[in-house]
C-alpha cells in the first residue's frame, strides 16, 4: 500500500473512530476542500485550511445528523490522487429521514499531506433526506 493510500485510509480509520484531530492532521494548514455543488454544505466553498474544514463541514456534520458515518467501499491510488468511492450514513435530526448516499471523493496528495478535496455526492438524495425537496 503506497503512503498516500496509507494517509487517505488512515483518514477515514480516524474520521470512523471520532478522532478529529489525527483528520484534521492529515491535511495540510492550506488545504482547498470543496464540497459537490448542490451539497448543503457547499455554501462555504471553497474551504480553505483545516480549521475551516472542522467548522464550515465536520462540525454540521455532527451537529445535524446521528450516526454520520461515511463508508468507503473502495480507495483508488493514482500516485498523487487517490479517489475514494462509498456511502454516507446517517439520520437527519430535522426530520428523522435516514441517508444511505452515493459518494466520491477525490483527494490530492503532496508531501505527505492532504492537500485538496472534492467531493461528489448524490444531492438530490440528500436533499430528501434534509427536507430541502
Amino acid at each position: 500500500m503506497s503512503a498516500n493510500l496509507q494517509l487517505i485510509q488512515g483518514i477515514y480509520d480516524a474520521f470512523a473512530a471520532g478522532d478529529v484531530p489525527t483528520v484534521l492532521g492529515s491535511m495540510s494548514p492550506d488545504i482547498e476542500w470543496n464540497e459537490a455543488e448542490s451539497f448543503p454544505y457547499a455554501d462555504g466553498n471553497p474551504y480553505i485550511g483545516p480549521e475551516a474544514v472542522l467548522n464550515g463541514v465536520f462540525a454540521r456534520c455532527i451537529g445535524e445528523w446521528d450516526g454520520f458515518a461515511v463508508e468507503i467501499e473502495e480507495l483508488i491510488d493514482a500516485g498523487d490522487t487517490i479517489v475514494a468511492r462509498g456511502w454516507y450514513l446517517g439520520t437527519y435530526k430535522a426530520t428523522g429521514n435516514a441517508q444511505h448516499t452515493q459518494i466520491a471523493h477525490i483527494w490530492r496528495i503532496k508531501d505527505g499531506k492532504a492537500v485538496a478535496f472534492q467531493q461528489h455526492a448524490d444531492t438530490l438524495h440528500v436533499a430528501k433526506a434534509t427536507g430541502a425537496v
